[in-house]
């Protein structure tokens, strides 16, 4: 009798101690104002550039309001740079170098904006007319997507810097390899990011850099045809059909179809409603755990925009170079080792924002 009355209990207990962690996934992990932020890894720290060159936050800040101001869904091309960047070898900079051997022509990176491209080189220009040989490739990047975070309606948050710039660049294989691509299920976005040393609680908080910026026809067309993807909602995906007839067409879509050009958690609104054109992003509500958190999100724009931070900060700590590990471009668009006669003008192979190959075709 006694061993039977304590099995309710024991439950109890192990549904209590689940209910717990399922809380901790879902509250704000950290003001973003707090001191309470993610500890950075050895060779990184927040305001690591306060005495070495002390306007160089502020000169990133200062390049990037006229840039967001005439079109802010700029932001998502700048956060969208800086993911490819760290997905693939790190948060090196590497994305950044022009080669046609390089990261920038294998598929997935061939819709990268070049006003993205470009703003970063303007950016480190005027760094290096005040602090030459100072400020990293890698940081001007990572400080530029927290601005276009900032500026599209994202907290305020500081971010660890102190990266050195990669030596070398990835092949095309590589980065296919390691980008996530929009037809990804559940398993392989989990697999995707686990093995960059993130959890699923940072995967979906990291998707919901999808409320700003565009895809294009092709990378959701296979949800349409020849059978709509039951997921979609009905009106939705007939507006979809209509946009693009065929995968084709290289029509610019809205990721976030409530508030678009705004860094907020409508997105995850949209994912209930069926509303989200990715099957990856599809994808977070085929378990109940991953959909408590989407719910939550959705739910509470605070707690998304705190949680961001967090994940966003971790994701920008993915196998940096510190130290003597790399050096410091003074161009970040061509190695060090390269003179720039050499370099390929970035818009000679890095297609108009609207040209879409295959599947990859995003923010």
């Amino acid at each position: 009798m006694r061993i039977q009355s304590c099995v309710p209990r024991l439950w109890q207990l192990v549904l209590l101690f689940v209910a717990s962690l399922m809380l901790l996934l879902v509250i704000p992990i950290a003001n973003a104002d707090s001191d309470d932020l993610p500890t950075p890894v050895a060779g990184l720290s927040y305001g690591f550039y306060k005495k070495s060159c002390p306007k160089a936050e502020n000169n990133v800040k200062r390049i990037m309001k006229p840039f967001l101001k005439s079109n802010v869904s700029q932001a998502a091309g700048v956060i969208r740079l800086f993911f490819h960047d760290c997905f693939v070898q790190g948060c090196d900079g590497s994305i950044l170098i022009n080669d046609t051997l390089g990261e920038q022509p294998s598929i997935p990176n061939q819709t990268l904006r070049a006003s993205a491209l470009n703003v970063i080189e303007q950016i480190k220009a005027n760094l290096e007319s005040i602090c030459p040989n100072t400020v990293s490739c890698a940081d001007v990047l990572a400080l530029a997507a927290r601005e276009a975070i900032r500026q599209a309606g994202g907290l305020r948050f500081e971010i660890p810097t102190g990266r050195r710039d990669s030596l070398n660049f990835s092949n095309s294989t590589i980065v296919l390899q390691n980008l996530p691509g929009p037809s990804f299920d559940l398993s392989q976005l989990v697999s995707s990011f686990s093995s960059k040393g993130l959890s699923i609680a940072d995967m979906i908080t990291l998707s919901g850099a999808h409320t700003v910026g565009i895809a294009h026809c092709n990378s959701f067309s296979k949800r349409l045809r020849p059978t709509v993807d039951p997921r979609f909602n009905q009106k939705f995906a007939n507006s979809l059909i209509q946009s693009c007839p065929n995968s084709s067409i290289n029509v610019a879509i809205d990721m976030d179809i409530l508030t678009p050009n705004k860094f907020d958690n409508k997105y995850f609104r949209d994912l209930l409603n069926g509303k989200v054109l990715f099957n990856s992003d599809a994808s977070l509500l085929n378990d109940s755990q991953t959909q408590a958190i989407v719910e939550n999100y959705a739910d509470d724009n605070d707690v998304f925009r705190s949680n961001f931070t967090i994940s966003f900060i971790k994701m920008s700590m993915i196998q940096v170079l510190t130290g003597n590990q790399g050096n410091i471009r003074k161009v970040c668009s061509v190695l060090n080792s390269k003179s720039s006669s050499t370099a390929t003008a970035i818009d000679s192979y890095i297609p108009a924002e609207f040209d879409t190959p295959l599947s990859y075709a995003s923010m």
